[in-house]
């Protein structure tokens, strides 16, 4: 079947030069990728907002670029670049491909469309099945991401066919944190909204040219208070949640209000 093809035709012309210019070609690219792979995290490590978004968002599509620049670069070399020989070669890849990589070709495919309609970048904070974290790297297959408890988990780019994708702040450095607070009923609201309200503008954390927003809910227990804001960096939001939550706590009990304990499937 091979010989049907015309893989072996293809590949008579190979000689020892092509392979060492392949090799070649194959040794510069690698180290160039892989200069820009750790040149350009750092340099976007030094800067802000979308700017390091962007930069961070351009290294995966820079490796894709130069895999198929490499492609076309090494085959014409190893390879006479007739239409016989082209259909016998990628005939043969797309047949062994389909059969052995199904599942890791399904993640390839998404990779690209990843890199297209760009669901989730580096840097972004996202959640796939209850895993959440901060997006560190995409690859050709899978995208990694570093949890709050520094753990990193790999996750396949074929997710985006079956899964919900939770995006905290889509491409920018606005992530907004939300602070719970479990009150008894008897309380003068207003003053509460107002108190929760100068907790978070009063933080060194909080953007105060985003909104700043105190919801509540009134439950069978108590009330419910959401106190959303927004922090400087994306990074922070563990911390900045953390003051919002003691020092909203601390106020609400020198004024007292007293906290109740709400059931475990309240919202």
């Amino acid at each position: 079947m091979i010989d049907d093809l015309g893989i072996k035709g293809a590949f008579a012309s190979i000689t020892g030069q092509a392979l060492w210019k392949a090799l070649l070609v194959i040794v510069i690219v690698s180290l160039i990728t892989v200069a820009v792979q750790k040149v350009v995290p750092r340099v976007a490590g030094k800067l802000g907002g979308k700017p390091r978004l962007y930069l961070l968002a351009s290294v995966p599509l820079f490796r894709l670029l130069m895999i198929l620049a490499t492609i076309v670069v090494v085959v014409p070399i190893l390879v006479e670049p007739s239409f016989e020989n082209m259909m016998a070669i990628f005939g043969a890849l797309a047949l062994a491909f389909g059969f052995a990589f199904k599942d890791y070709a399904s993640s390839l495919i998404a990779g690209i469309v990843t890199l297209f309609e760009m669901p989730y970048r580096p840097g972004d904070w996202i959640e796939v099945d209850g895993q959440y974290g901060e997006v560190r790297a995409i690859g050709a297959r899978a995208a990694e991401i570093v949890t709050p408890d520094d753990t990193v988990v790999i996750i396949p780019h074929n997710k985006l066919w079956n899964s919900l994708i939770a995006n905290g702040n889509d491409g920018t450095d606005n992530l907004m944190c939300v602070a719970d607070f479990h009150l008894e009923a008897n309380h003068d609201v207003s003053r509460v909204r107002e108190l929760l309200r100068d907790v978070a503008f009063t933080s060194p954390r909080t953007k105060t040219w985003q909104p700043v927003l105190v919801i509540v809910f009134n439950k069978p227990w108590g009330m419910h208070y959401r106190l959303k804001a927004y922090p400087f960096d994306p990074k922070e939001q563990f911390q900045f949640i953390s003051e919002l939550t003691a020092r909203g706590s601390a106020e609400l009990a020198r004024q007292g209000v007293k906290f109740v304990s709400a059931p475990v499937t309240a919202n």
